[in-house]
């Protein structure tokens, strides 16, 4: 799942050896790249078990109920291999660090440092202390600062062939439900000139997929620029040498304009895939989630899109249980999604997060409605998402080889353009007697399916 780190240090420039645990968004694992780079820059050697390790650290996510759970979970087991003596030291870095600073301390005393989300660029100074036995600090925190941090020298997990480049840090939206402007501070753009240049770095380094993530993708430019240029952006990396696909996650459905448009339906390397979290489409909902947008304003985004831009896959994200959900209005949005036929969605139940607005509205929804409505759009969405694979077969695709399968011959688990790594399907493609390696974009004929997944034959030489 990781691609090999870079050789280790000689012996005698090992200062000492960590494992590493990544949880949460690729924002976040973003960070946890960058942490892994400055580290092994500094001499420290990245094992792949924590058991046996000077020192692991675990970069957390605090989002929602659920990610901290999982958060919680992966600490606690980090605690006992320490309490077992098979493990010195225990650091947490992101967001829940930056989320629950006091509280983490008090509820898991066994934690050495915590490190909050802006504090990546101290890991090793955390380290060395760490190694050095200097405990007098054990919360390592810095304000939000007014450009984002760079995101250089990272030593990837991902596959080598793809990556995630983030493009600007925290959120100017206020959704009611959303912590993250908490969590991650007010929009800051990170300058057109710089990304491209970490995108420069990227292509050097092998990847050919670059997968542009941000809190609010298509707000990038408006409080450094004064407008949103990710147009202008998008433009300047196509011109990066080496990549083959860029990929848009996070978008917004505002600052969606003409020039936008017109980038991604007439470029060569953008893929036609648009990742748009909707969270809902009743009027009353969106105002009380304060998302700024109308269903009539979305309706017709929706339909521009498609119609300007070919091929066009489109993504969003749902949310049951608002407080105030009506029958009625969540029957609105089944309707909705039966007519939009989205060919990716996710759904996921409201998550009453304590700091937030929409905590304390009325109308709290009981968690058994929210589940039920859940499945019941993951249900009418599973007949949508069948009946578009069917639709593919006899095509041919372009897919982007990620792993081999174990025990089969030359059989791998890919990607086409409707496919972000992760959360999407998957397309599996024989390659006969094409010689195939991970990193290739091979065109592929579509023979069949199963469940959500394609199923292909490489049909064409691959582009490497």
């Amino acid at each position: 799942m990781s691609r090999q780190p870079p050789p280790n240090p000689p012996p005698a420039a090992c200062k000492g050896t960590y494992a590493f645990v990544s949880l949460g968004c690729p924002k976040n694992l973003v960070d946890s790249e960058r942490m892994l780079g400055l580290l092994q820059l500094d001499g420290y050697r990245l094992i792949s078990e924590p058991a046996g390790a000077d020192f692991v650290v675990v970069n957390t996510c605090g989002f929602i109920d659920r990610a901290r759970a999982e958060s919680y979970a992966a600490i606690d087991e980090m605690l006992k291999l320490k309490q077992q003596g098979r493990l010195r030291g225990v650091i947490v870095s992101g967001c829940l660090a930056e989320r629950q600073r006091a509280q983490l301390l008090a509820e898991c005393p066994g934690i050495d440092v915590v490190v909050g989300v802006f504090a990546r660029e101290e890991i090793t100074r955390v380290a060395d202390r760490l190694i050095g036995q200097v405990n007098e600090q054990r919360a390592v925190f810095q304000p939000a600062p007014i450009r984002p941090l760079g995101d250089t020298d990272r030593l990837r997990i991902t596959p080598r062939h793809f990556a995630y480049l983030k493009i600007s840090e925290g959120c100017d939206r206020l959704c009611t439900f959303c912590t993250i402007p908490k969590l991650r501070g007010k929009h800051a753009t990170k300058p057109i000139e710089q990304v491209v240049d970490e995108a420069e770095q990227l292509a050097a380094d092998g990847v050919r997929e670059l997968i542009v993530v941000a809190q609010d993708t298509t707000y990038y430019g408006q409080d450094l620029y004064g407008e949103p240029r990710l147009a202008h952006l998008l433009r300047r990396l196509e011109q990066v040498a080496g990549i083959a696909w860029i990929r848009l996650m996070y978008l917004y459905p505002m600052y969606i304009d003409d020039l936008l448009i017109d980038t991604i339906a007439t470029s060569a390397k953008i893929v036609p895939y648009l990742d748009l979290p909707l969270q809902h489409i009743n009027d009353e909902v969106l105002r009380r989630m304060a998302r700024r947008v109308t269903r009539d304003q979305t309706e017709r985004l929706l339909a521009t899109l498609r119609e300007r831009i070919p091929g066009l896959t489109l993504r969003t994200t749902l949310i049951t249980g608002f407080p105030g959900e009506t029958d009625a209005q969540f029957e609105e949005l089944v309707a909705f999604v039966r007519t939009q036929r989205f060919q990716r969605l996710g759904v996921f139940t409201y998550s009453l997060e304590p700091d937030t607005p929409s905590a304390s509205l009325p109308g709290q929804v009981p968690e058994e409605v929210k589940t039920q409505r859940r499945d019941r759009l993951m249900e009418l969405q599973q007949q949508i998402a069948f009946k578009w694979n069917r639709n593919q077969i006899g095509l041919q695709k372009a897919v982007i080889l990620d792993r081999p399968v174990p025990g089969e011959s030359n059989v791998w688990i890919g990607r086409s353009h409707a496919d972000a790594p992760d959360i999407d399907a998957a397309v599996y493609v024989t390659g006969g007697k094409l010689r195939l390696a991970a990193g290739d974009i091979v065109p592929s004929e579509i023979v069949t399916f199963q469940d959500y997944d394609l199923i292909g034959v490489a049909v064409g030489k691959p582009q490497r």
